[in-house]
């Protein structure tokens, strides 16, 4: 049978652009259908935009440890309108860019939403379009909880385009997003109160990072009340009114509250049971939350339609942009390239982009005891970094290896502190490689610096 297309790709973010792209240079025909800016969460709403938000917020900070270095520097007040375009346009000259990418690489891109009709068919553009292979990549969204007035919360989509800076923000959630909006918002100077489920945030992350991280927080001048849910939310005169589940709390009034409670797979109205792709059933825990569904994968990213694939966070695996990327080149290299290959979920990196930085890969010390039991020997270092001898802050950085006492295999590094991702990117490799405590031990440190920590800890 002939078709319109080799592979037709649903979602143009970052799995559906990889995976596009590479089939592409194989010589596949290939279309891509987007009816959002090109580039996905990540570009548009996400981890672009934020970590320039981060950026941002690190001003103040600057200005004030300047001081302790002997430069004078005058009053600073941001200009929020300057500071929300400046991001925005920067997001639609990387959207533009990507677009220019795809029309380098021969992909037709179809500026609308798309649906399946049967398993070689998608309606798109008010046509019917036939594909050999499919790819669906249309990414997540944010969730709410089903609660009394969270229409007047606001998602992360919508607080990269506030008009105004809030003077007071209140977060619920304590994950990535609440967390670093947190330390976002506060670092641009705005009153930040985080709202926790549990006792703890960063829930899976090693505890070392989880509790320095809420150190620097609190520190930093940012309330977090723990083990309390939301009630009840409503519009008052003086702003939104939170009423809390815990008797002895007093109701909290703030002009913006943000729901950072999760997301979940976006497979609305792609028309799945069309074309027979099954679904597989997660959840967020908590109150007010439904079942979560998501696109069922095997390894190879196919779905229950041996024609039909899926990638990045539409799949019930690890939501971060890079796996989606690599979940999309390792589905064109398989499928188009002649190289058939898996994408290893083991071992990936990650970083909260939070105040202070955190940065890990590998196991976490509960993780590894688990597993390995008394073998494990736990790495640990605490210091107050070179830079802040002079600034007078009482900022603390911590790092950790874990390691397997029987093979001398690291297992695990884990890292709080200024530029932590840019670190453990590093680190990253020699985890990823098997390296051994030995093999850290032998690399010379750059001194001074605070990365030399992971190769003089004994």
């Amino acid at each position: 049978m002939t078709y319109d297309y080799d592979l037709f790709v649903i979602g143009a973010g970052s799995g559906g652009l990889a995976a596009s792209k590479r089939a592409a240079s194989y010589g596949a025909k290939v279309a891509i259908a987007e009816n959002d800016l090109v580039g996905g969460t990540c570009v548009i709403r996400g981890c672009v935009p934020k970590k320039l938000m981060v950026y941002g917020s690190h001003f103040p900070a600057l200005f004030h440890d300047a001081a302790g270095y002997g430069w004078k520097v005058g009053e600073a007040e941001l200009d929020w309108q300057h500071f929300i375009t400046s991001i925005d346009k920067e997001v639609r000259r990387l959207s533009q860019l990507h677009i220019d990418f795809l029309e380098r690489a021969g992909v037709d891109l179809i500026p609308a939403r798309a649906s399946l009709v049967d398993p070689h068919t998608v309606e798109v553009d008010g046509r019917k379009v036939t594909a050999e292979k499919i790819l669906i990549a249309v990414g997540g969204r944010p969730v709410k909880p089903d609660l009394p007035g969270m229409e007047y919360g606001i998602t992360s989509n919508e607080i990269f385009h506030l008009k105004q800076q809030p003077k007071h923000i209140v977060i619920i959630g304590a994950g990535y997003i609440g967390t670093e909006f947190a330390c976002i918002m506060r670092g641009l100077g705005s009153e930040v109160t985080q709202i926790t489920r549990g006792d703890k945030i960063l829930k899976g992350f090693d505890e070392d990072i989880r509790s320095g991280i809420e150190e620097g927080m609190t520190n930093h001048g940012i309330k977090l009340i723990k083990k309390n849910v939301i009630e009840t939310v409503e519009k008052v005169p003086s702003g939104i009114k939170l009423t809390l589940s815990q008797q002895d709390q007093e109701p909290i009034i703030a002009d913006v509250f943000l729901v950072a409670t999760g997301r979940m797979p976006n497979v609305e109205g792609l028309g799945l049971e069309n074309a027979g792709v099954d679904l597989v059933e997660g959840n967020i825990e908590g109150p007010g939350y439904s079942n979560m569904m998501a696109i069922a994968v095997n390894e190879f990213s196919q779905t229950s339609q041996e024609n039909i694939f899926a990638v990045g966070d539409v799949t019930d695996r690890i939501n971060l942009t890079p796996v989606a990327i690599g979940e999309g080149r390792a589905f064109a290299d398989s499928e188009f390239g002649n190289n058939r290959r898996l994408f290893s979920h083991d071992t990936v990196p990650t970083a909260v982009f939070s105040n202070p930085e955190a940065a890990t890969v590998g196991l976490t010390e509960a993780e590894a005891h688990d597993k390995y039991g008394d073998a494990v020997k736990v790495y640990r270092t605490r210091f107050r970094p070179l830079f802040h001898s002079l600034t007078g802050a009482q900022e603390k950085t911590m790092m950790k290896l874990v390691v397997d006492g029987n093979t001398d295999k690291v297992l695990g590094a884990h890292m709080v502190g200024d530029s932590a991702g840019e670190i453990i990117q590093g680190v990253a490799i020699a985890v990823k490689m098997g390296a051994t405590k030995k093999d850290f031990d032998a690399t010379v440190g750059i001194h001074p610096s605070s990365a030399e920590e992971f190769v003089t800890m004994r």
